[in-house]
């Protein structure tokens, strides 16, 4: 008995920090986001005491002279556009990470380590300093428009920045790594053996990367997309800035709550909404593998 209470006490010590950093740093927060979501603004910041459903009503609805309450599609169009540039991130993250994954994985050890370092080094330089530097590259005098103009491709310089484009290029190029790294993780351990099996079945590229490579790559793949997904349906900083203030998106428009229209209870309300859609995804990624268990 005196064992198993040791056990016990240690199990607790040992994550007794861990759980005290949860509760004051996630849950916490969390919690005084909810509160704020259901009281009444306050014009000059903050909130007032008084409960109100206003900040949820106002995602779908606004209020007209006579305080008849009408749809209005603005803040869907916003989502929309979140979840459609970060969906096209993930997919062109896909579509390049996977490729440089596996050809990471099929080099020798020595050549692979060299491979990860430089995957890496964008995370030396800090994302604002990256993200102005692709300002520089898109505007209409930047490096794209003078070599189109040199090379006599265009006469006048083409709109590139402050575009949609602009704005899934950034998130692109800022969380690839994000897809790359556990893509590579998972193939890395694949058992070369099962390739050459099934080569010696008579298998070509298409059946093998079909029914091999693909099925052992998709834990890879799942979480390389989540990592790519989540984070760029709530980015700022390459929607702010590629996007002039433009094209909005769910991280922009919860920093204007809280800043310019001293909205706090809506700002909660957003942020809680997009808070429920990526813990409905990462349920629905942590229950496919254990449904999929349970079948077999």
């Amino acid at each position: 008995m005196n064992l198993l209470k040791n056990r016990t006490t240690r199990r607790w010590f040992g994550l007794g920090p861990a759980v005290a950093t949860i509760f004051f740093f996630m849950v916490i927060p969390i919690g005084i986001i909810v509160v704020y979501s259901f009281l009444e603004a306050n014009p000059y910041g903050g909130v007032k005491p008084n409960l109100s459903f206003e900040a949820y009503i106002q995602f779908l609805f606004e209020r007209d002279f006579d305080d008849s309450v009408i749809f209005n599609n603005a803040y869907l169009i916003i989502c929309w556009r979140s979840f459609y540039l970060a969906a096209l991130t993930t997919i062109f993250c896909l579509l390049i990470g996977f490729p440089t994954a596996y050809y990471m994985a099929m080099q020798p050890p020595s050549r692979r380590n060299v491979l990860v370092f430089l995957v890496t080094i964008p995370f030396w330089t800090n994302l604002l300093i990256r993200t102005f530097c692709w300002i520089l590259i898109l505007r209409d005098n930047g490096l794209v428009n003078n070599f189109l103009m040199g090379a006599g491709l265009i006469e006048n310089p083409i709109t590139l920045l402050y575009t949609n484009g602009a704005i899934l290029l950034g998130l692109a190029y800022t969380y690839i790594p994000f897809m790359v790294l556990p893509i590579y993780s998972t193939v890395e351990k694949l058992d070369i053996s099962l390739l050459e099996a099934a080569h010696d079945l008579y298998s070509n590229r298409r059946q093998l990367f079909r029914w091999v490579i693909l099925p052992l790559a998709a834990p890879g793949i799942i979480a390389g997309s989540l990592l790519v997904f989540v984070p760029s349906l709530g980015a700022f900083i390459a929607p702010d800035l590629l996007g002039g203030g433009k094209k909005l998106m769910l991280g922009k428009l919860i920093q204007l709550q809280f800043a310019s229209s001293r909205n706090w209870p809506f700002g909660s309300a957003i942020a809680l909404i997009l808070m429920s859609v990526v813990l409905i995804a990462m349920m629905i990624y942590a229950l496919g593998p254990a449904r999929k268990t349970n079948m077999h």
